[in-house]
């Protein structure tokens, strides 16, 4: 009798064994499914793994997240409050993403809003959960909090392109913030069609309050904004008051003769190492996320002598025929760029 309780043990134990290795098989085949967007062959692929190894916390995990994206937001939520059950002390951060995200695109903010904060509570450096929260935030109209939400995801997460970009849409206002938070997103991103929509409104920005007249002569319009602030000595957080009329005044200098003949990369790099210089000079007397956080990269980046290759590196998001020829002939400086870019130390 003893003997035949251990064998049937052990079958019981290969056979336990043998489901789980499949279930896993059938996980990994639904992720593929739901990365091609084949969601509904994907949640078939997560049912047989849960027949197979009933309540596998990553099957159910993937199921939520498959169930979101094919906008079954009621069932998606369903699941995660399931593994918040079962499994209270489990690794639950990616779960919190998909709640929040669930409720979020059902249309409960505020809710919404309650779980990334659990999330983060529970994960204070997982920054999916402040991205995914500053998107939220961004739909409930709260630019501000959203913002800072965004930038608490860069710092965990420097190498997140999204977002810097969400960063340079909601402080356009800002324009030397802007132009830093696009900067540092097209070094991430020069390819996406999102990418040429980004270097577009980035080298506008470059040359807004500069003009030409048909008779030649160049009209020069200043931030008011900029000048209240100078003329007050106001000194706020993000203040780039100085360097965006030191911006102004260099895209002037795009229409002067003895640069006529410069291309539009090069005139773009004359004009961020404006800023860079510009920003070195006034930094020691400012605060706040950009000056603290993105100002020294591009600094630093002017330092080294580094600004032609970032400008012609992310001027291939519109193919500029400059910036291909350039990135064919001087595969050195490019190397070069990406290994600074790549070890700088965020602080």
């Amino acid at each position: 009798m003893k003997k035949f309780y251990l064998l049937f043990l052990c079958f019981s134990t290969l056979g336990f064994a043998q489901n789980k290795a499949e279930a896993e098989k059938k996980i990994r085949e639904g992720i593929a499914l739901h990365d091609q967007k084949k969601y509904d062959e994907a949640l078939s692929r997560y049912n047989e793994a849960l027949n197979l190894d009933k309540n596998n916390p990553f099957a159910l995990a993937e199921k939520a997240m498959t169930l979101e994206a094919s906008k079954k937001y009621n069932e998606a939520i369903e699941v995660c409050d399931l593994i918040f059950k079962l499994y209270p002390n489990g690794d639950n951060k990616s779960v919190y993403v998909t709640y929040g995200n669930a409720l979020d695109h059902s249309g409960n903010l505020d809710t919404a809003i309650k779980i990334y904060d659990e999330g983060i509570k529970k994960y204070p450096n997982y920054y999916h959960l402040y991205f995914n929260k500053g998107i939220a935030l961004f739909n409930a109209k709260e630019s501000t909090k959203a913002a800072e939400a965004f930038q608490n995801a860069t710092k965990l997460n420097p190498g997140h392109a999204a977002s810097y970009n969400a960063l340079a849409v909601l402080d356009k206002s800002n324009r030397v913030a802007s132009i830093l938070a696009s900067g540092r997103y097209l070094i991430l991103d020069n390819k996406s069609p999102k990418a040429k929509v980004n270097l577009a409104t980035l080298v506008s920005l470059m040359k807004r309050g500069v003009s030409q007249k048909e008779d030649k002569t160049i009209n020069i319009t200043f931030d008011q904004k900029s000048v209240d602030q100078i003329e007050k000595k106001i000194i706020a957080p993000n203040d780039f008051s100085i360097t965006d009329i030191t911006l102004t005044m260099s895209a002037a200098l795009d229409f002067d003769e003895k640069n006529k003949d410069k291309t539009e990369i090069q005139k773009f790099t004359n004009k961020l190492t404006s800023v860079c210089e510009s920003m070195k000079e006034v930094k020691p007397k400012q605060k706040g996320y950009y000056w603290d956080f993105l100002a020294p990269y591009f600094i630093e980046m002017n330092d080294k002598k580094l600004l032609e290759p970032f400008a012609n590196i992310i001027f291939l998001a519109i193919q500029d025929k400059d910036a291909i020829q350039y990135n064919e002939q001087h595969q050195d400086k490019i190397k070069e760029f990406y290994n600074w870019s790549k070890n700088y130390n965020w602080k």
